[in-house]
């Protein structure tokens, strides 16, 4: 048995429009909203996001304030004082590392000596470069051999006849 639902043009029309004015308990197909874990999601990449670029920015300041004071190193004293005598000579050393290297490294100060350990000329050369605010530690040292330049050695240094 078949039971037909189909209604009449005037019963049809009639419906339809009471459909159309009553008020929507509910929201439509076409009108949609977010759901909190939406937002929720949204928020979280949004933050980890926010946090790395301040992260770069942070690291970015970080290694610009430190650019801002010379780079110390305790070997550029041995360059400069083996170079006028392509050598170094057995000693204590100590002194201002601005009269050394220039005026960015005013304030700091080195320490150091060269002793032989060896009876070819082989020398220990030791040193220590101390921040102004910290005369305590040191902020660099070097530790190295080197040759002693005997003169009237036949090493090519001041050659007597």
């Amino acid at each position: 048995m078949k039971i037909n639902f189909q209604r009449s043009d005037p019963e049809r029309r009639a419906l339809l429009s009471a459909v159309e004015m009553a008020p929507r308990s509910w929201p439509s197909q076409a009108v949609r909203a977010f759901s909190l874990l939406e937002v929720m999601i949204a928020i979280a990449i949004f933050f980890v996001g926010a946090f790395a670029i301040l992260s770069l920015v942070s690291q970015s300041l970080s290694n610009a304030q430190r650019m801002k004071h010379p780079l110390v190193d305790a070997s550029a004293i041995l360059a400069q004082l083996s170079i006028p005598t392509n050598g170094v000579i057995e000693g204590e050393y100590s002194g201002s590392l601005g009269d050394l290297l220039g005026k960015n490294y005013a304030g700091y100060t080195y320490e150091g000596k060269v002793v032989e350990v060896e009876s070819n000329g082989l020398c220990s050369a030791d040193f220590w470069v101390f921040d102004p605010k910290n005369s305590h530690d040191p902020v660099a040292r070097t530790s190295t051999l080197l040759i002693q330049k005997v003169p009237g050695s036949l090493d090519g240094a001041n050659f007597i006849r």
